[in-house]
């Protein structure tokens, strides 16, 4: 269940972007994808998003730049990309 206290009229305004943000925006995708796998309920997540996209408008009017979804940005989960395969250790390699 998401929190009644702080400002209800802004929870309002964003639940509905929050939404749309966690379907079609590659970064909050990401991030709410990642939560969602991680056991949070929808509404939850929904509130994880919200206030993640808070932070993604305030750096927009901050910076005075467009939103860039290819810039990673730590703990919204554009950083935690797939490793190269033939990377990766495992536990039969290490054998020799």
């Amino acid at each position: 269940m998401m929190s009644r206290t702080g400002h209800g009229n802004l929870r309002r305004a964003l639940y509905m972007p929050g939404r749309v943000v966690r379907r079609h925006n590659p970064v909050l995708k990401v991030f709410g994808d990642r939560l969602k796998l991680a056991g949070l309920t929808p509404k939850a997540v929904i509130g994880a998003v919200m206030r993640q996209l808070t932070h993604l408008i305030y750096g927009v009017i901050k910076s005075g730049q467009p939103f860039d979804a290819n810039v990673c940005r730590p703990g919204l989960g554009m950083s935690n990309v797939r490793p190269d395969p033939g990377l990766l250790v495992t536990p039969g390699s290490l054998t020799g």
